[in-house]
C-alpha cells in the first residue's frame, strides 16, 4: 500500500458541502477513507455522500453547526458510534462573512468572524482530540488562509482569526505530539471555488492577446488543496507536525 493511501481510515471534514471541503472529502474517499461530512444543513451534504458511496466508500452526513459545542459533540459521537474511531479531522468550515474595513465592522460582526474561523476549529479539535488521545494517534488538518499571514484590509476579523488558527495549530501540535497526534495547517490563497467564481473575484486566465496566463499566475483549484490535505492525512507525513503551509498562486488577491 502506498504511503499516500488512506485505506479504511475514518475522516471528518467540516464545511463539507462545497468548495474545498467537498474536494477534500472526495479526495479522501478516492484514497480509501470512510468519510464523515459535516455542515449546518444535512440536505446540502446528501449529494456529497452519494458521490462518495458511488466510489464504493462508506460515508455519513452529520448536520452540524461547528460553532455550537453540543452539536460538535454530537458529530463526534455519531462518527465513533458508526465507525468506531476517528483518524483524521479537517477543520475546513469557515469564511470571511463580511467584506468590510476595520472601522466599518461592528462588534457583533467581529465576534461572528472569530467564532466561525477560530473558536469552531478549537471546539472540533478538542472534541476529536479526546478520541485521538485515547487511540494514541490521529491527524488534524486546519484550513487557514494567507490572510492569517499578511494584512488584508477588508477582512480584519478573518485575518485575525486565521492568524489565531495558525498559532492554535502550533500549540496543539506541541501539546499532543506525545499522543502521536499530528496537527498541521494549510493556508490557501485565492481558490477557484464556485463561490469565488460566482462572486466575480476570478482574474482572467488569458492575457489581452488571448494567450494563456502561466499556471502559477492564476488561482488554484479546490482539488489542488485537497491533494495536499491527502498528504497531510497519510503516512507520508508521519514526521511532520506544527507546520503552516501556504498554498497560493502569484495573484494579488488572497483568500
Amino acid at each position: 500500500m502506498s504511503d499516500l493511501e488512506l485505506q479504511d481510515k475514518v475522516a471528518i471534514v467540516t464545511g463539507g458541502a462545497g468548495g474545498i471541503g467537498t474536494a477534500i472529502a472526495m479526495a479522501y474517499a478516492k484514497a480509501g477513507a470512510k468519510v464523515v461530512v459535516a455542515s449546518r444543513k444535512k440536505e446540502n451534504l446528501d449529494k456529497v455522500v452519494a458521490d462518495i458511496k458511488a466510489l464504493g466508500r462508506e460515508s455519513l452526513a452529520v448536520a452540524t453547526d461547528v460553532c455550537i459545542p453540543e452539536q460538535v459533540d454530537n458529530m463526534v459521537k455519531q462518527t465513533v458510534d458508526t465507525f468506531g474511531r476517528i483518524d483524521i479531522l479537517v477543520n475546513n468550515a469557515g469564511g470571511a462573512l463580511f467584506f468590510k474595513k476595520a472601522e466599518e465592522l461592528t462588534p457583533e460582526e467581529w465576534t461572528a468572524g472569530i467564532t466561525l474561523n477560530l473558536t469552531s476549529p478549537f471546539l472540533c479539535s478538542v472534541a476529536v482530540g479526546k478520541v485521538m488521545i485515547q487511540q494514541m494517534s490521529g491527524k488534524i488538518i486546519n484550513i487557514s488562509s494567507v490572510a492569517g499571514l499578511k494584512g488584508v484590509p477588508n477582512f480584519p476579523h478573518y485575518g485575525a482569526a486565521k492568524a489565531g488558527l495558525n498559532n492554535l495549530t502550533k500549540t496543539l501540535a506541541a501539546g499532543w505530539g506525545k499522543y502521536n497526534i499530528h496537527v498541521n495547517c494549510i493556508a490557501p490563497g485565492l481558490t477557484a471555488t464556485e463561490g469565488v467564481k460566482n462572486y466575480g473575484m476570478m482574474p482572467p486566465d488569458k492575457d489581452k492577446d488571448g494567450a494563456p496566463i502561466p499556471t502559477l499566475q492564476i488561482p488554484h483549484e479546490p482539488q489542488h488543496v485537497a491533494s495536499l490535505a491527502v498528504y497531510l492525512a497519510s503516512d507520508a507525513s508521519d514526521r511532520l507536525t506544527g507546520e503552516i503551509i501556504p498554498f497560493r498562486s502569484l495573484v494579488s488577491f488572497d483568500r
